[in-house]
């Protein structure tokens, strides 16, 4: 670090004795700027580099707040919210985050694209994945593919046909000994050496599946020059495709140690950790590789799901194991032909829905109808698929676009998942509590809740919302509510 900053080092040694800076990043698919600021608990300032950023007042607990389990933000460490904002995903775009987990960079693109488009979302680590749709589904981000694949996987899959792509990369976390002092330790074992070949890999499969003129940004929480300016210019040498696209520098912001237009936080000159970014482009002239090109083989960007007896169409598709120990294809449903099927889409799923449950009931209580052409249903489960999935992805999916609800017992239960994508107003049977009423924690917690006289709702489903965002699903039985909020979310 002396040999990096020369006369700045002291400073920045200096830095390490202050409380790191906490912060918290609104969803713009639930609020503007102005809003929050109008409703916010706390005293907040804005963060430079993100217009829907701010910084935490210390002391306060934001992930202990209703607003919180509303969806209305994101608890994330200011300079982590960067390499979102400079990648400036955009409506209607196809995005990548290729190592997403937990969800904090995700969550932002998602809202970004404000439901059209799609958001393919991924860790190689399942269990991580979990933890990071949680958080997408929390955010109201219903046009999203949650995968847990190798990148080398995606890119056979894909080809080149990301619009965006994010590679927030695994790395040796230098830039986080302050605000995480136990990464000191995972450092001495694994350091920046450990670290290049692997970020390097990554770089490489998501430099395949990039669209001629499409970006990426190339990030990670580290000071190490060889994980950083090392790994992009790597890249440019092995991809002649590629281009660095300057970021403009912002107010506290340093350039690369080589002179490169890249971007470096360090915790001595912002209010945040230590963060590098870099952005680059693929040249629009690149030629097209193997793949599906638009979103399908035909390039037509089709919707659909494998189909029954294709290769890999299990990991869509229910399956269950055979006396021999092998796997076969459970045939669930069936179509207004007669024909047995593994899951429905489209109008025959909506068939389906309206003659073995009483979907056709709930759905009238919704301002605007689901889109059938997109339904899917599966075991029970209801989806409306993302507006470009392609039935050819066989992939490893946690989710595959909104979770509707389910069929149980001929009646159907909308998901949580549903509830956050909606808004006051967006369901005719709505109970709306203020912040301050007792009743919101207690919902959160999974107790029944009692009506007050003018809150009076028919027997059914019923959104319940805090102020007017929703929190969850209850049940109307006349002088009260049974609660229905998802047991896996509730306040703790």
């Amino acid at each position: 670090m002396r040999g990096l900053l020369g006369e700045e080092y002291d400073p920045w040694l200096e830095s390490y004795g202050q409380a790191p800076a906490t912060g918290i990043r609104i969803n713009p698919a639930k609020l503007d700027r102005e809003e929050w600021e109008r409703i916010c608990p706390w005293k907040v300032k804005r963060v430079p580099w993100n217009e829907n950023g701010y910084y935490g007042e210390q002391g306060s607990r934001p992930a202990k707040d209703v607003y919180y389990y509303g969806g209305l933000y994101y608890v994330q460490e200011p300079s982590a919210m960067a390499p979102a904002a400079i990648l400036k995903a955009e409506p209607g775009q196809r995005v990548l985050d290729l190592c997403a987990a937990p969800g904090g960079k995700s969550t932002e693109l998602g809202a970004r694209l404000s439901g059209k488009g799609l958001l393919v979302a991924n860790d190689i680590s399942a269990s991580r994945a979990k933890a990071l749709l949680k958080n997408l589904e929390m955010a109201g981000i219903g046009n999203v593919c949650v995968t847990a694949e190798e990148p080398e996987t995606l890119a056979k899959v894909f080809g080149e046909y990301f619009d965006k792509i994010l590679v927030d990369a695994p790395c040796s976390g230098e830039g986080m000994f302050r605000k995480e002092p136990e990464l000191v330790k995972s450092w001495t074992e694994r350091g920046p050496e450990c670290y290049v070949p692997l970020q390097r890999e990554i770089l490489r499969q998501a430099v395949r599946m990039l669209k001629p003129g499409g970006e990426l940004v190339y990030s990670t929480c580290t000071f190490s020059v060889e994980e950083n300016e090392g790994t992009v210019d790597w890249i440019l040498e092995q991809e002649p495709k590629l281009e660095l696209v300057p970021v403009q520098l912002w107010n506290g912001a340093s350039g690369g140690t080589d002179g490169k237009p890249v971007i470096r936080l360090f915790p001595h000159k912002v209010w945040g950790e230590g963060h590098f970014a870099a952005l680059l482009r693929k040249r629009a002239d690149g030629r097209r590789k193997a793949g599906m090109e638009g979103g399908g083989e035909d390039g037509t960007g089709r919707i659909g799901v494998p189909q029954e007896g294709e290769t890999g169409a299990g990991r869509i598709g229910a399956l269950e194991k055979r006396k021999d120990g092998g796997k076969k294809t459970r045939n669930w449903g069936e179509g207004p032909d007669g024909r047995k099927r593994q899951w429905l889409t489209g109008r025959e799923a909506v068939f389906w829905l309206e003659r073995e449950s009483d979907f056709s009931e709930w759905e009238k209580l919704l301002s605007e109808p689901l889109d059938r052409e997109r339904m899917m249903v599966q075991e029970g489960q209801v989806y409306v698929l993302p507006e470009v999935f392609d039935r050819n992805w066989h992939l490893r999916f946690l989710r595959t676009g909104l979770f509707v609800g389910s069929i149980k017992r001929g009646r159907f239960e909308p998901s949580q998942a549903m509830a956050m994508t909606l808004h006051e107003g967006a369901f005719a049977r709505t109970l709306s509590m203020k912040r301050e009423d007792d009743r919101v924690i207690r919902y959160l917690k999974g107790e029944s809740l009692v009506f007050k006289e003018h809150e009076q709702l028919p027997k059914g489903w019923v959104l319940v919302c805090v102020d007017r965002f929703p929190l969850g699903w209850a049940k109307s039985g006349g002088n009260g509510l049974k609660n229905k909020y998802y047991p896996g979310w509730r306040w703790q």
